[in-house]
């Protein structure tokens, strides 16, 4: 299987052929004139790969004086039932953990079910607890054996009883009847905005602290993942509707109010505790992440494995790099199911290890300490114990290599900026909803990265300040539809500094508010003027006409037309187009399969330079049409456009066959480059079955002119590996990737 760079160095294919670099000049429109530069680019020959300099590294940390939550490696739990009081044998369950080199363990207090002899009105006791004390006697196993608590509770669901006394603690439906548990219709959903989260949630709280010694207190199932919550109680109906800005707004500011006071009662009896939350969605979270990152001291990510709905084998990177984006460092954690997420739920079985084991591999490629569960019962183990011997021997391995495992920064030189907003309110064009619209997108731009082996951030759409801007040769923009004029501001000083951009259909035609401007707020910037509304495809997709050749159409040709996208914004004419557009026209029948106007003056994309800054649009949402039809010239013209706009520029190159998603992160010891071996049949759908190993991977990087290197050892092969340096060069050779490897690179 070639990669990308492998293929380009072959030449320009059609069919099973190369063509060699004369017949490809001849294919071409005989207008085109070609420098020495732009026939190598035709023929398929990229300009080499140029090494930017890493930046000086970061001042040495004193890790004594770290919060305990930063020393925290390995996060295990096993899900407690109901009926775990009257089957589970507590010493073994604590044993396992402990044998794992578990640093801290969720344990069960709830508030749908109670652990503990609980005198909470409404806590109620689980029909097997017959008045033990499980909770306790489960703290004291765990600390015995010097591992750190977690009080995990429940404060979403809860029962009739409940709802009788106080049925304003109810979710509602439009209709004003009550939004039950769609599995367990006793359980009735419990609302946000209700006195249920200002009374019943902290008087659990403070009967857990006034009677047992943990480290900090959870809520799973609140927030809501992934998308905001509809409600339509008395309390809910007053504010703005749901999926609105104004709702999310009033969202944010009740979450926040009500994390700080849990946060407060944690530190009544311990101030080193703290109050987290469930979360997760990645960049469509309900949260806004750039106020949960100057709040939260764990970020606990519920990303627990892939579903048909959202199958990419990345989900958990993903999810790693929207924690780096928002953290400043601050702890972060995913959790990882042993059981099997799938669209068909078997809660109780395990998943396939190669499929549990490479989203714990990406937990700790993307930053993120790996944090491992299964649901209990018998033994707390369950009936299905092959999950046991994947957690055990994954931790094991990481705790041998701790200290390179311990993020400082990353090392990228792309951005990619995550609008936030826009995936959780734009609505998409037409009736397409924004969840599934946007999520196409993500992946789409996702995949590209990773095809190409870039090393990439994400950037939150409210943190694009110059300070942590600065270190990106290029912001990518993947139809970052809502931006306010402040934002646009700082992207447009971003550029005005030197830094390049490319953006995509209708980034920045909404305002935050999600109003539509009459033009582009970026127009000045990327040199374009609406002219109109919307077009989508109805038959054949609009195509791209080769005007004049450039670098972003290296490796095309015995073509006129390259493909477009599904929908596109219409624009303006401008001059010296590299490609206009061919509008759409009948796919079936045959007979009528021809465009009516088959040359246009509109353009496909604009391309700019403005100093030392490049600047690409592409007014189609070519992002989500390559991650609906993965068409390779749709992924070729965005390799190309990166390249050209990065001055195909890179902070760390690994060259090798295979598809592979790429990390490069400062350390305290060093660096680590991490690979992820997705070269999977199963990287799409379904779960990964077995691993497809991978043969030589080179890597090179350019380290600061004071850092000299001791080793380097490759962490999952155990072995150390030669290395050559030359004019501060790093170059080094992985001989196999199995599923994982980790370069981890030791400095003075």
């Amino acid at each position: 299987m070639l990669n990308r760079r492998t293929f380009l160095k072959t030449g320009i294919t059609t069919g099973a052929a190369a063509l060699p670099l004369a017949t490809a000049l001849e294919a071409l429109q005989p207008t085109f004139t070609a420098s020495a530069e732009e026939a190598a680019s035709v023929a398929g020959v990229m300009t080499p790969v140029r090494l930017a300099a890493l930046p000086t590294r970061l001042a040495p940390v004193d890790s004594s004086t770290e919060a305990w939550q930063q020393r925290i490696r390995r996060v295990g739990q096993s899900n407690m039932t109901e009926h775990d009081p009257a089957v589970m044998n507590i010493e073994e369950w604590a044993d396992y953990w402990h044998a794992c080199n578990t640093d801290i363990v969720y344990i069960s207090v709830t508030g749908i079910l109670a652990y503990y002899p609980s005198k909470v009105k409404f806590h109620r006791h689980g029909k097997f607890l017959n008045g033990r004390d499980f909770f306790g006697e489960c703290v004291a196993a765990a600390r015995k054996r010097s591992m750190r608590v977690v009080a995990r509770m429940s404060p979403d669901l809860n029962w009739g009883d409940a709802l009788e006394a106080h049925p304003e603690w109810a979710m509602r439906n439009k209709d004003g009847s009550v939004q039950f548990n769609g599995e367990e219709p006793r359980l009735f959903r419990t609302c946000m905005f209700s006195t249920y989260m200002d009374d019943y949630v902290p008087a659990v709280m403070r009967e857990v602290n006034s009677l047992y010694d943990v480290d900090c207190f959870y809520t799973n199932g609140w927030p809501p993942l992934g998308s905001l919550p509809e409600c339509h109680c008395g309390i809910c109906s007053k504010l703005a509707p749901p999926n609105t800005v104004a709702y999310w707004r009033a969202f944010n500011d009740r979450l926040f109010e009500l994390w700080n006071k849990y946060d407060a009662i944690a530190k009544e009896k311990k101030p080193d505790s703290f109050f987290f939350a469930n979360l997760g969605g990645n960049v469509h979270a309900g949260p806004n992440l750039d106020r949960l990152g100057k709040t939260a001291v764990w970020f606990q990510g519920d990303n627990q494995g892939r579903t048909n709905e959202d199958p990419a084998v990345w989900g958990c990177t993903l999810q790693g790099r929207v924690c780096n984006a928002v953290l400043d460092g601050k702890f972060a954690a995913n959790i990882t199911a042993a059981y099997s997420t799938s669209e068909v739920p078997w809660r109780n079985a395990a998943k396939n290890p190669a499929e549990a084991k490479m989203w714990l591999n990406e937990t700790l490629a993307g930053g993120l300490v790996p944090y491992y569960h299964f649901i209990g019962s018998e033994n707390g183990f369950g009936e299905d114990r092959r999950w046991q011997k994947v957690g055990a021997d994954y931790f094991r391995w990481t705790a041998k290599h701790d200290a390179h495992f311990k993020v400082r920064r990353s090392v990228a030189n792309v951005g990619v900026v995550m609008g936030q907003s826009t995936q959780l309110l734009y609505p998409g064009p037409g009736a397409v909803h924004s969840r599934t619209y946007m999520r196409d997108t993500t992946h789409g731009i996702y995949e590209t990265l990773l095809a190409g082996r870039f090393a990439f951030d994400y950037v939150h759409e409210d943190r694009l300040e110059p300070e942590r801007l600065s270190k990106y040769k290029v912001l990518l923009l993947p139809n970052i539809a809502m931006l306010s004029d402040r934002q646009c501001e700082q992207i447009r000083s971003y550029v005005q500094s030197g830094g390049s951009i490319m953006a995509s259909f209708e980034t920045s035609l909404y305002d935050e508010e999600l109003k539509p401007r009459a033009d582009f707020g970026l127009a000045d910037v990327l040199g374009i003027r609406k002219a109109g509304e919307v077009i989508g495809t109805n038959g054949n997709a609009y195509y791209q006409r080769i005007e004049r050749q450039h670098a972003i159409l290296s490796g095309f040709a015995d073509t006129n037309w390259l493909p477009g996208a599904q929908n596109r914004v219409p624009l303006k004419p401008v001059q010296d187009a590299v490609l206009t557009v061919v509008p759409g026209f009948v796919r079936y029948p045959p007979e009528l399969a021809y465009p009516a106007a088959s040359h246009t003056d509109e353009p496909a994309v604009v391309l700019r330079e403005i100093g030392t800054s490049r600047v690409a649009y592409f007014p189609g949402d070519i992002e989500r049409t390559y991650w609906l039809t993965g068409h390779g010239d749709l992924l070729r013209l965005m390799h190309n456009t990166i390249r050209w706009l990065t001055g195909d520029e890179r902070v760390v190159n690994v060259d090798g066959d295979g598809f592979v998603e790429v990390f490069a992160w400062e350390t305290n010891l060093g660096y680590t480059v991490h690979l992820l071996n997705y070269t999977n049949p199963n990287a799409h759908h379904g779960w990964m079955q077995s691993v497809y190993p991978l043969g030589a991977q080179s890597v090179s990087l350019k380290l600061p002119a004071d850092v000299h290197v001791k080793s380097v050892e490759l962490l999952c092969a155990e072995q150390s590996v030669n290395f050559r340096m030359e004019d501060q060069v790093l170059r080094f050779s992985i001989p196999r990737v199995e599923d994982y490897e980790v370069a981890a690179i030791s400095v003075r």
